[in-house]
């Protein structure tokens, strides 16, 4: 009898054991996969620009804090999207404050980029990009002159814009300044670096909802001599005929 209960009681703390455990780790076997969640924005200029909303979150709730050390890392796991339309304005000032910009117009779609950017003379420069190709003509050609794509082609988005790439290519030891900012409406992982080549300061604004490079500018000592913003996107673009070459050969869609 004595070793029929001391089995009992070795049994029933088993199930206890095996309870507390489930307790402890079984919504996390069983349960929904932990998800990224970014911060609300902080305005520019916070001091700690990491700080987001205070409201009560699930558990299942990852929140991320973004350091210079950790930016990168963080910007890799955001997506875009495989279709969209915008227009990009690249801006540059010289140093009696004359501005000369540019504004391009940008449709991608499978892969493929097409950029159409009015030069100041008038003419239109049509650009696309895809299946390891590169295609450039203006406005009245024929034929399009042609070159082998290179790793940054894809996102070339007309002439002169950073992109999301150039953030990822810093030197980490480079990145002086990383958080959350809202910038042109639009709630985004913000970048700052320096002590590159030439010496200038970097700012890069990453929307955390598109993963797109909203707005870039670069310095030298406190001017900026340069701007990259970009309007809204349309997640929606009309493609038909956007990439095909002015003699009418369609490389993509219809």
């Amino acid at each position: 009898m004595e070793n029929r209960n001391r089995t009992v009681l070795v049994v029933l703390i088993a199930i206890v054991i095996a309870v507390a455990v489930f307790s402890s780790f079984g919504l996390n076997l069983f349960g929904t996969t932990p998800e990224v969640h970014f911060p609300d924005a902080a305005p520019s200029g916070t001091s700690d620009p990491n700080q987001g909303s205070e409201t009560a979150e699930p558990e299942h709730i990852v929140r991320v804090k973004v350091t210079p050390e950790t930016v990168q890392a963080v910007i890799e796991t955001l997506s875009r999207p495989e279709s969209y339309y915008r227009e990009v304005t690249v801006a540059t000032y010289r140093a009696d404050g004359t501005e000369d910009a540019l504004t391009s117009r940008v449709w991608v779609s499978g892969g493929w980029t097409r950029t159409e950017t009015t030069l100041p003379g008038g003419e239109t420069q049509v650009t696309l990009v895809g299946d390891g190709t590169v295609y450039r003509w203006y406005s009245g050609d024929r034929e399009a002159l042609s070159w082998p794509a290179d790793d940054r082609s894809d996102d070339i988005e007309g002439q002169r814009i950073l992109t999301y790439e150039d953030v990822l290519a810093l030197a980490q030891e480079n990145i002086t300044a990383a958080g959350y900012e809202d910038r042109n409406g639009q709630s985004c992982v913000y970048v700052e670096a320096s002590g590159g080549e030439l010496g200038y300061v970097e700012r890069y604004w990453v929307s955390v909802s598109t993963g797109l490079l909203v707005e870039a500018e670069m310095l030298e000592g406190e001017r900026v001599f340069y701007r990259m913003t970009a309007g809204a996107l349309d997640q929606a673009p009309g493609l038909e005929g956007r990439f095909a070459l002015p003699d009418g050969t369609v490389l993509y869609g219809t």
